[in-house]
């Protein structure tokens, strides 16, 4: 889909002359930061202190703080701005919910933010508090929040900050489908993204507002179809499917930035390991003449604020017990990048689904279904640390049983599968279970030969008879759009947490040793 919006190489610049140019702004960003507060190893995972102290670790607030300040140093003009999902992804959420990301975001000097998916995990008041504690504005055009009680009159659908002496207008965007990935609650309606903005660039124009940016947490690919259905948005400043955009880093998505007609997408990945940094020149009337820039990395070249570190290190003083403890160990890497796991097999997902079944098999259970997006880390080789599984599950889901036909098994993979152009988290691992699909295929006709073990053999499902499940709470409650599982019959969602699960698995296999077999073909 990206290939579409780009002739040759990426379209930089697109007036003939920067000769007319008479304002610049830089756009420092961030996005899916998760409460990385202290540094991340190179796999997205924790990093040990001795690590740190040898210069193997990337991002953390104490270096972002340096990194923003240097930004501001080079800039004529700037905000810093967030594509949202501060929240949620370890024991510094879990423990303190918004107020950590509140208090290093006020620190850092935030211009806006618009509302992630994950800001809504435990419902609007939670958001509500972050929201009163932050000194910068948080947007979402696309939802109509009147009748939510905790947060009517507390997000804005945009706003305008001056710069320069130059007004900019902000517009904020969020998932259309958050009411399946999160629990925003039924009173927050979540509309069109393309109308909602149009709507508000519309209003902002209408303003005198001739240089607008929108701040989407809604994945590159929506972005991209904004920008192409949207009159008069300049930059949109993405997130949510956490893709690295760059000019010179093997592997990137696509260039830094993507643009689709006269609109300059950026993305920074993810976890604070990078911070956007956009230069664009507009000229007179607002057109852009430039926009140039590239994601900087955040590693042991950028100095740790010692305040900061001090800072973090006493808010960490509940959570150390908890996360220090050593509780298994594992012969190699369990790969949990979901670039991975939301497209086929990954060792991550198999540990998980694995300890899933091996929980409730005496139960009369035989198949397991994980959603990939649960799997929030890897873990390297070695110590796991009860940190460390709670990273990759931070979301305190509990195991849920359920019954359904063979037939609701197909179409729970179908749809697992359905978005997987987009990297989503609906993408099923799975046990118990093989089965192939087709991404290229049309909707509904992606998933084949499905396979279900009975003793040790396996053999195609019987989409007439009734199989024993297991998931996370979650997803039987019908997260990431697994609806039909809602009225699925013999339903029991208060398991053991999903951690202490996997932990007590990880236990039970001695030394545990990372693998994947083959159990999902990608054609």
């Amino acid at each position: 889909m990206l290939a579409r919006f780009l002739s040759g190489a990426a379209v930089l610049a697109i007036s003939a002359t920067a000769a007319q140019a008479d304002f610049t702004l830089t756009i420092l960003h961030t996005n899916d930061f998760h409460a990385r507060y202290e540094p991340i190893s190179s796999s997205d995972s924790t990093c040990s202190a001795s690590a740190n102290t040898e210069g193997s670790c990337f991002g953390g607030t104490a270096r972002l703080v340096n990194a923003v300040a240097d930004a501001r140093a080079r800039a004529e003009n700037s905000i810093l701005v967030d594509g949202g999902d501060q929240f949620q992804g370890t024991l510094f959420y879990t423990y303190y919910k918004g107020a950590v990301a509140a208090e290093f975001m006020n620190q850092l000097g935030y211009t806006a933010m618009t509302v992630g998916n994950h800001e809504f995990d435990d419902g609007p008041e939670v958001l509500r508090d972050f929201v009163a504690a932050v000194d910068f504005p948080i947007l979402m055009s696309n939802a109509d929040i009147s009748q939510e009680p905790e947060l009517a009159g507390s997000i804005q659908k945009s706003t305008i900050v001056e710069v320069g002496g130059e007004r900019i207008g902000l517009i904020g965007l969020t998932p259309h489908d958050t009411h399946e990935l999160a629990s925003p609650g039924p009173n927050v309606i979540f509309t069109d993204p393309a109308e909602s903005v149009q709507e508000q660039v519309d209003q902002l124009t209408a303003e005198g507002i001739n240089k607008i940016v929108l701040l989407s947490h809604s994945g590159l690919n929506v972005d991209m179809d904004v920008a192409a259905r949207v009159t008069g948005i300049d930059v949109i400043v993405g997130g949510h499917d956490n893709s690295l955009l760059s000019n010179t880093i093997e592997g990137a998505k696509g260039p830094y930035p993507v643009m689709v007609g006269n609109t300059a997408i950026v993305q920074a990945y993810a976890y604070g390991k990078f911070l956007g940094e956009l230069n664009v020149t507009f000229n007179d009337a607002g057109e852009i003449v430039t926009a140039v820039g590239e994601p900087l990395l955040i590693n042991n070249e950028v100095p740790e604020d010692e305040t900061v570190v001090a800072r973090i290190a006493e808010l960490a003083i509940p959570l150390d017990e908890i996360r220090n403890e050593i509780v298994a160990q594992s012969g190699g890497e369990i790969n949990g990048d979901r670039n991975v796991c939301r497209l086929q097999e990954c060792s991550m997902g198999n540990l998980v689904a694995d300890a899933q079944l091996a929980r409730v098999a005496g139960q009369g259970v035989t198949i397991s279904l994980a959603n990939s997006g649960g799997l929030r880390a890897s873990i390297d080789a070695g110590e796991v640390t009860m940190g460390e599984v709670l990273t990759v599950l931070p979301f305190q889901n509990t195991l849920a049983t359920f019954t359904t036909t063979g037939q609701g098994i197909v179409d729970a993979l179908e749809n697992g599968a359905s978005q997987m152009e987009d990297v989503a988290g609906r993408f099923l691992q799975v046990a118990g279970l093989k089965y192939t699909v087709d991404p290229s295929a049309p909707a509904g006709s992606r998933i084949s030969d499905v396979l279900v073990q009975e003793a040790d053999e396996w053999v195609p499902i019987d989409l007439a008879a009734t199989y024993g499940a297991v998931t996370n709470n979650y997803v039987r409650n019908g997260g990431d759009g697994f609806a039909a599982f809602v009225t699925a019959e013999n339903a029991y969602d208060f398991g053991p947490d999903l951690a202490d699960v996997v932990v007590e698995y990880l236990v039970a296999s001695g030394p545990y040793q990372p693998y994947v077999d083959g159990r999902i073909t990608v054609k």
